[in-house]
């Protein structure tokens, strides 16, 4: 992200608003732990520079995947690439319908030809197991219902008034309904990205023309957890939903709060993961990837058998990515592993 924070900070206009832009569109990939390649933060930065179009940029994309067909299922970079050019160019749009077709027109576009289902209503259930909630899966909208509460949702919003609303008023009610759209899950995958776009233009249509996009660029993944915290609840442990944590996004987001948002503090056991993670870790100052490295960190540390592949289970994360931040921690001397990667087990080093 420093390679676009330059041109943020020399101020030119044109520039710094496509580097706050392509910012966000890769950010956001963080949400499932996507990471870009070398060559489309380059590519991103001659468009930047105002050498290439974006239309030129989805150009080179396309054609260095084509020339490059090596990917494997745990090898998601081209995703990456290929969707942050996608919103890239999406945000730099001025154009929006408030409407359900419009929802699922952004699905489409942003994974046609990675998906098979782009733009396509799930027509079967689906749970994911949640870090956040320490392995356990929100409870997401029936497949027979979809269309029919998408639907619903989006009308009750066009009736919505926001007149005499005061700012605190105003955020809960988007973290109301930014939160139900999420739990529909309309997609079998891809929502949250979808939700994300959705929310920008939406909040854009509100008058909200300069919202904070940092947000999305460098804590995505504290959105996406606090829109699971929003819709998950285990009244027998003790366990609500919440929407504050939301809301605290939101606030930063649109009235330049200062909350600090820290992915920690929204597990459902979150005492014991303030025990457990080095309390110097704080999303705010702390880089979105040293954050994941903390999540698998803590993952290993509560059970020092866990595998790479259960790691990538458990935190809805590509194998190859998981391994990469196994390594980073190896490298910053945390855990060593202690027998074969089958049967040996892992080391934490205090």
């Amino acid at each position: 992200m420093e390679n676009f924070d330059e041109y943020i900070k020399q101020g030119e206009p044109n520039k710094a608003e496509k580097a706050k832009v392509w910012k966000t569109a890769i950010g956001l990939q963080q949400v499932d732990g996507l990471n870009p390649s070398e060559y489309l933060i380059e590519t991103a930065k001659q468009n930047i520079e105002g050498d290439i179009t974006i239309e030129e940029v989805k150009k080179r994309i396309e054609t260095y995947y084509q020339q490059h067909t090596t990917k494997t299922d745990e090898d998601r970079t081209e995703e990456a690439d290929k969707v942050s050019v996608r919103i890239a160019e999406m945000l730099g749009e001025q154009t929006f319908t408030f409407s359900p077709a419009e929802y699922l027109n952004f699905h489409g576009r942003l994974f046609k030809g990675i998906y098979k289902f782009a733009g396509k209503i799930r027509d079967y259930n689906i749970t994911k197991k949640e870090w956040v909630l320490n392995g356990d899966t929100v409870l997401y909208a029936s497949a027979q219902s979809l269309r029919a509460t998408l639907e619903y949702d989006i009308e009750q919003e066009k009736k919505f008034s926001f007149k005499g609303l005061s700012e605190h008023q105003i955020i809960e009610h988007i973290a109301h309904f930014i939160s139900n759209l999420w739990q529909i899950h309309i997609f079998g995958e891809g929502n949250t990205r979808t939700t994300a776009i959705f929310l920008i233009k939406y909040l854009r249509k509100l008058g909200f023309k300069n919202v904070n996009n940092d947000l999305f660029a460098n804590h995505s993944w504290y959105f996406r957890n606090a829109l699971v915290r929003a819709n998950y609840e285990d009244l027998s442990r003790g366990i609500y939903r919440t929407e504050k944590f939301l809301i605290r996004f939101l606030s930063n987001l649109l009235f330049k709060g200062n909350f600090s948002l820290k992915n920690r503090e929204m597990h459902i056991f979150a005492d014991t993961v303030n025990d457990t993670v080095n309390d110097t870790v704080n999303d705010t100052v702390k880089s979105q990837v040293d954050t994941v490295n903390d999540t698998v960190f803590l993952l290993i540390k509560q059970d020092n058998k866990i595998t790479a592949k259960e790691i990538s289970v458990r935190l809805k994360m590509s194998l190859s990515t998981v391994r990469r931040k196994i390594k980073d921690l190896k490298n910053n001397g945390r855990i060593e592993r202690m027998g074969s990667d089958k049967t040996g087990l892992w080391k934490i080093i205090e």
